[in-house]
C-alpha cells in the first residue's frame, strides 16, 4: 500500500496528527496494516473533546457522608435475590503482575498463603460455593486488557476454569485511548505503533456495553452486579447481607459501596464523601489536608471511610450511564519515537497526558447510593507491592489472621503459632465452616488447610 487510505488521511489532516504516517512507506505491508486497524479504532471525536475540555474551577463543598455499618437485618432478601438468579459478579483483572515481581497477568499471582491459590481461584472458588450453596448459576464477567486477555484466557481453559463451567465466563477487553504530548499531539511508541493506554478502570462499564456484556446479563436475568478488583484475596464477592440492603425496599439504591476505617489520615487510599451534596470517592491526594485530619470530638476521624473498590451496580443504571462517567488527566512518563532520528526515547520526566476513567465516578451519577462499613480484618487484605505495605506478605498474615478468626467462632482452639488457610470451596462464613467436619483444635506450629 503506497498511500494512507483517504478516509484516514482526512482524519489525521482534521485533527492535525499527520505525523502518525511519518513512516508509512518505510513499513512493510503487515506494519502498515496493522497503523491502519489501529487508526481505524480511535475515536477521533472523542479525542478532540478531550483536549478541548478545561478543568473545572468549580469550589467543591466537602462533607462527611453518611456510613451505615453492615449487619444481617436483610440477609434473607440477599439470599433470595442470589437464589433467584439475579446475582452476576464483575472483577476488573486488566492488569499485569510487573509490581509484584511476577510475569504474567496479575490473576495469576499465587495469593494465598499455604496452597499458593491465584487470585482468580479465590474468586472462582467463591462462586462455586455460593452457586451451590443457593442452587443458582452466577456468571462471571472478567475485563482483560489488550495486554494480558490471551494469557488470561489460556489460564482459564489451562485450569478448566476452576469448576466453572466455561459458558458462564464472559470475558472481554479494556479499550484504549491515545496518550498525548503537552501539545497535544499523539505519538508513536514504534514506527508502526500509537502510543494507546487503557481507559482506566472505570472504562469497565463503556467496555461492557460494547461488548455485549449488558445485554448478556439481561438476557440472564441478572439484576445487580458485585464488582471486586482481582488483588484482593479477602474480597466477598457473593455477600448475602450487602446484596440484601443493596436491593432492599429501604434503599433500593442504584450504587452500594463498601468501605472500612482508614488506619490513619494519610492512607493511601480513596475517601467517602460528599461533594456539592453527592457521595462521592475522593482520592487521598484531592482530600484538602484539613478534612484529612479533621477529628471528632472523640478524636475519630471525620472522613474516615477508605474506599476499598467494592461495590453493587444495578444493571439497569449502568446501561443509562455507560457512556457519562467524566474522563481524567494524568501526568506520566510515556516512551515515544522521535520523528527526527527514528529512535525510541524513554523520557526520565513526565512527557505527556493519559486519559482515564474511574469506576468510582459512577457513585456520584445515581440518584440513590449508600456506602457500607465492613471490617477491614474480613474483607481487605489487597496484594499491590512486592514488599513492604500491601505486599504478599501482608496480605497473608491478614489471610491467616482472619481464617483462625473464623475457626474459633466455629469452636475450634487455635494456637496462635499455627498457619492456617480456609478455602473458599470450605465456605463463606464462620456458619458455613460449622458445616464442615472441623478438628477440636490446631496446635503451635501446625499448618493446616480446610
Amino acid at each position: 500500500m503506497n498511500t494512507l487510505p483517504s478516509n484516514l488521511q482526512k482524519q489525521l489532516a482534521d485533527c492535525k496528527q499527520e505525523h502518525l504516517a511519518h513512516f508509512w512507506s518505510k513499513l512493510s505491508a503487515d506494519e502498515q496494516d496493522h497503523l491502519t486497524k489501529q487508526l481505524e479504532s480511535i475515536d477521533f471525536a472523542l479525542y478532540k473533546n478531550l483536549l478541548e475540555e478545561n478543568p473545572s474551577n468549580d469550589e467543591k463543598l466537602f462533607e462527611p457522608c453518611e456510613v451505615i455499618l453492615l449487619n444481617d437485618a436483610f440477609r434473607e432478601a440477599g439470599m433470595s435475590s442470589i437464589a433467584n438468579g439475579e446475582i452476576g459478579v464483575l472483577t476488573v483483572a486488566g492488569g499485569q503482575g510487573t509490581r509484584l515481581g511476577w510475569s504474567g497477568p496479575k490473576g495469576t499471582f499465587p495469593a494465598t498463603p499455604i496452597t499458593g491459590k491465584s487470585l482468580f481461584q479465590l474468586i472462582a472458588e467463591q462462586i462455586l460455593f455460593a452457586s451451590e450453596k443457593y442452587k443458582t448459576t452466577i456468571p462471571w464477567y472478567i475485563m482483560t486488557s489488550k495486554e494480558n486477555d490471551a494469557a488470561t484466557r489460556s489460564f482459564l481453559l489451562d485450569n478448566n476454569c476452576f469448576g466453572m463451567q466455561r459458558t458462564d465466563i464472559f470475558l472481554f477487553t479494556q479499550n484504549e485511548i491515545p496518550a498525548v504530548n503537552d501539545d497535544g499531539s499523539m505519538m508513536l511508541s514504534s514506527k508502526s505503533s500509537i502510543a494507546m493506554n487503557p481507559d482506566g478502570h472505570g472504562g469497565v462499564v463503556s467496555a461492557l456495553r460494547s461488548s455485549g456484556g449488558l445485554d448478556e446479563m439481561v438476557t440472564r436475568g441478572i439484576k445487580y452486579l458485585s464488582y471486586v478488583q482481582v488483588d484482593n484475596p479477602l474480597a466477598n464477592v457473593i455477600d448475602p447481607d450487602f446484596i440484601g440492603l443493596h436491593c432492599s425496599d429501604r434503599s433500593s439504591s442504584e450504587v452500594s459501596s463498601k468501605c472500612v476505617l482508614k488506619t490513619d489520615p494519610e492512607e493511601r487510599v480513596g475517601v467517602f464523601c460528599k461533594v456539592n451534596g453527592r457521595i462521592e470517592v475522593v482520592e487521598y491526594s484531592d482530600l484538602p489536608s484539613g478534612k484529612a485530619h479533621e477529628r471528632t470530638a472523640e478524636g475519630a476521624l471525620v472522613y474516615a471511610g477508605g474506599s476499598i473498590a467494592m461495590h453493587l451496580f444495578t444493571v439497569t443504571f449502568l446501561q443509562q450511564i455507560a457512556d457519562d462517567l467524566p474522563w481524567h488527566k494524568a501526568r506520566k512518563k510515556v516512551p515515544f519515537i522521535d520523528l527526527q532520528s527514528g529512535e525510541r526515547i524513554k523520557p526520565e520526566e513526565p512527557n505527556a497526558c493519559k486519559f482515564e476513567k474511574f469506576v468510582f465516578d459512577v457513585i456520584p451519577l445515581a440518584k440513590r447510593s449508600l456506602v457500607v462499613e465492613t471490617s477491614r480484618v474480613e474483607e481487605f487484605a489487597p496484594i499491590k507491592n512486592a514488599s513492604g505495605k500491601d505486599s504478599a506478605e501482608t496480605s497473608h498474615a491478614l489471610q491467616v489472621e482472619r481464617a483462625k478468626l473464623w475457626l474459633l467462632r466455629s469452636g475450634v482452639e487455635v494456637a496462635k503459632g499455627a498457619l492456617v488457610e480456609i478455602s473458599p470451596l470450605s465456605g463463606a462464613s464462620p456458619d458455613d465452616l460449622m458445616k464442615n467436619q472441623l478438628p477440636s483444635s490446631i496446635g503451635d506450629e501446625e499448618v493446616v488447610v480446610i
